[in-house]
């Protein structure tokens, strides 16, 4: 379906921030029957962590939410194949030529999700827009790769240490996965980092995952492991110390990370080459491995 382009109204450096992801939201879905989504009727719902995004290659997953909260495969509603975007500057401004045509992500996820992928070189305040709803765009902020604190993509991953099956360094369990605890904590990160070979280094808590994405993202690394492991070193690292969920375990304050999941990946130096962010499912996971050479 082709889209009108509209304009967008600015009222400052704040409008159009999208709803916040409360716990509450993540759950709700609309009523039954499937029926077309107006999406005159949405809001832009940013699943993208704040103040983390730095220049270049910037991923930025979008969801629909209605009065009734993130728009679900249960709302009731027809989801839409693909979204068409506008990225702009604060003053109205396409960045890109044409329209940014995103594929929803629907199959293993509790809320469907539109990977928006632009390049932008310069940090500032940018603006998501819609095409074919009349509701203001979502404001996101482009940070110096300097003023972040977590992992950035160009610099080396630092080196800390992830709890192993042989030293869990005060995590327990190690690891949270269903049925059985996932294979991936035989090498310390720190490890892992010297041995001449790309990481993949996931951060999440399949039991705990507030987005619903940890496990699949975990299945896919440990299909990924099972095929190809002889090409990198794969590592799981969960978020919480123990089965209460309150204390952040060590992997989550030494790389600083005020979010989860998150999946790093290394060239054979160590260099962070690409970083997924918050919500991600196996299909992003698996083109993620193939563009840095593992598959």
């Amino acid at each position: 379906m082709q889209f009108s382009r509209r304009q967008f109204l600015i009222r400052g450096a704040g409008a159009g921030l999208s709803v916040a992801l409360a716990p509450s939201l993540l759950a709700a879905c609309g009523g039954s029957g499937a029926k077309g989504l107006d999406l005159n009727t949405v809001s832009l719902v940013q699943r993208f962590p704040k103040e983390v995004l730095t220049p270049g290659r910037i991923r930025l997953p979008i969801s629909l939410g209605n009065a009734e909260g993130v728009i679900s495969t249960q709302s009731g509603v027809k989801i839409p194949e693909s979204l068409r975007f506008v990225v702009s500057d604060l003053d109205g401004n396409a960045l890109f030529e044409d329209d940014l045509i995103v594929w929803a992500h629907i199959t293993d996820v509790p809320q469907p999700y539109w990977p928006l992928v632009v390049e932008l070189n310069e940090p500032g305040t940018y603006i998501i827009s819609l095409l074919g709803a009349d509701a203001a765009g979502a404001a996101f902020q482009v940070t110096p790769a300097s003023e972040v604190s977590i992992p950035t993509v160009g610099l080396p991953l630092p080196a800390i240490d992830t709890p192993t099956t042989k030293n869990a360094r005060g995590v327990n369990p190690v690891c949270t996965h269903k049925p059985d605890p996932c294979p991936l904590h035989d090498v310390n990160l720190r490890d892992a980092l010297t041995m001449g070979k790309p990481v993949v280094y996931l951060l999440g808590t399949p039991a705990y995952c507030q987005t619903g994405t940890c496990t699949p993202a975990l299945d896919a690394l440990l299909s990924a492991h099972k095929s190809f492991g002889d090409q990198a070193i794969f590592i799981h690292a969960e978020v919480y110390t123990d089965n209460t969920a309150t204390v952040s375990a060590p992997a989550v304050t030494d790389h600083k990370m005020s979010f989860e999941p998150a999946l790093f990946i290394t060239d054979a130096t160590g260099k962070l080459m690409e970083r997924l962010d918050a919500i991600f499912d196996s299909s992003e996971v698996l083109d993620a491995l193939s563009r840095n050479g593992i598959s």
